[in-house]
């Protein structure tokens, strides 16, 4: 007869099933006001493409408030990352949200009037979007405990997808009632619901297995704190690592996106549709791929994140052969799915190991590096094309999306995303 073994101490005790993150109300506020600056976002091309249709814009002033827009994001993820981790995150994004929500409708009155007056609001814009980025980020580890945060981080990633398809869509579905200018008070209005909505969080005291940042310790200016930063990045190997695999992989596979496919739809293929299908095929992928990380806590995060992101590959390697289209959507289904698998461990693994007053700092060299270097790539990528053809580059593509990650594989901490305590190192 078994010994009736003694009751479990609170330490044996099995974990207690916490609600789902859908019913808490303070990340239900921070994920709607992420979801409107989404949906303004991708809704601002496009509404600024009818502009063109429409005739009151030109393609070349399209192209430079586009280029203004992402100037300014690009200039304000730094400072927003300093600001973010100087003051309050929720007022980061408050006056980040504000900012958008005023030049929005500045350029509907420039339109036909000012090209340099939009220009300047598209910046303003643009700015208040890269602003968001990282204090969005470092909120909603003060709004979500530890313990919920890939649930958090998925539902964030899945709102990113879902605007992708409804911003644009719904965009086109009311310019059949109202005018440009009309269309660009409302995402006036989707910026003020990004600024307002979100509640402020309890900042944590210090990151798991993070040391306590020093005692009085002040910043003697705006470089020195980022400096601080970037020190904070280059103590997790991991996270330096994995930044430069993803780099490297947005500068090449999003290129091959962005660039090659049309031409290969076009050229090979004599049709949009492959396009169409291969771009649907990748958000519907990356919306699947989201869901699965909402549930799914792999033995080894770090190696699953980035075998996701290698996945990338399969979408210019799909281009490099003549194949049925079918084959090609199916490649971006699988970048899609790959994407997400990286994204969800990516961002609950800094917002854990990251020291939290250095949070939003390292968000912001995070965006800034991935998403700075995706306009070089898209820039060379045609020119390459020219000069070396385009089986060559999409196989160099596919390698670097393939090689990148994998090299990742090998930092020390990359294999949870984390470096274990007391000084020990994962392969």
């Amino acid at each position: 007869m078994p010994t009736p073994s003694a009751p479990p101490t609170a330490a044996e005790s099995p974990p207690v099933q916490q609600p789902s993150i859908l019913l808490d109300l303070a990340f239900l506020r921070l994920w709607t006001g992420a979801t409107a600056s989404g949906l303004a976002t991708w809704a601002l091309p496009f509404v600024l493409g009818l502009a063109v249709f429409e005739r009151t814009l030109t393609a070349t002033d399209l192209g430079l408030l586009l280029a203004a827009r992402t100037v300014g994001f690009l200039a304000a993820v730094p400072v927003a990352g300093v600001l973010a981790d100087r003051h309050s995150r929720r007022g980061v994004v408050l006056w980040a949200g504000l900012a958008s929500g005023t030049a929005a409708p500045v350029i509907a009155a420039g339109l036909g009037r000012s090209v340099l007056l939009m220009a300047a609001a598209a910046a303003v814009a643009g700015a208040g979007q890269g602003a968001c980025r990282p204090a969005y980020q470092a909120l909603t580890a003060e709004v979500v405990d530890a313990g919920r945060r890939q649930q958090a981080n998925a539902a964030m990633t899945l709102a990113v997808r879902v605007t992708t398809l409804v911003g644009p869509s719904s965009a086109a579905l009311l310019a059949v009632f109202l005018d440009t200018w009309a269309l660009l008070v409302g995402i006036g209005l989707l910026w003020l619901v990004a600024a307002c909505a979100p509640v402020t969080g309890a900042r944590p005291g210090a990151a798991e297995g993070a040391p306590e940042p020093a005692a009085g310790a002040v910043s003697a200016s705006f470089l020195a704190e980022f400096a601080e930063g970037v020190r904070e990045a280059r103590r997790h190997p991991w996270f330096l690592a994995g930044l430069g695999a993803l780099t490297a992989v947005i500068a090449t596979g999003y290129s091959a996106t962005g660039v090659a496919l049309p031409l290969v739809s076009r050229d090979e293929y004599g049709t949009e549709v492959v396009l169409a299908g291969a771009m649907t095929a990748y958000t519907a992928g990356a919306l699947g791929g989201a869901l699965l990380m909402a549930r799914w806590r792999p033995r080894f995060p770090g190696w699953a994140a980035l075998t996701g992101l290698a996945a990338y590959g399969f979408a210019p390697l799909s281009l490099v052969f003549p194949v049925h289209p079918v084959v090609v959507m199916a490649a971006y289904a699988v970048a899609g799915i790959g994407i997400e698998l990286f994204n969800v461990p990516w961002f609950t693994a800094a917002q854990r190991e990251v020291a939290p007053d250095k949070l939003a700092r390292v968000s912001s060299l995070d965006f800034l590096l991935s998403y700075g270097l995706a306009p070089l790539g898209l820039a060379l990528i045609a020119p390459a094309i020219d000069a070396f053809g385009a089986t060559a580059v999409l196989a160099g593509c596919a390698l670097v999306c393939f090689a990148a990650p994998a090299t990742a594989a090998l930092a020390s901490g990359a294999r949870a995303f984390s470096v274990p305590r007391g000084g020990g190192t994962t392969p």
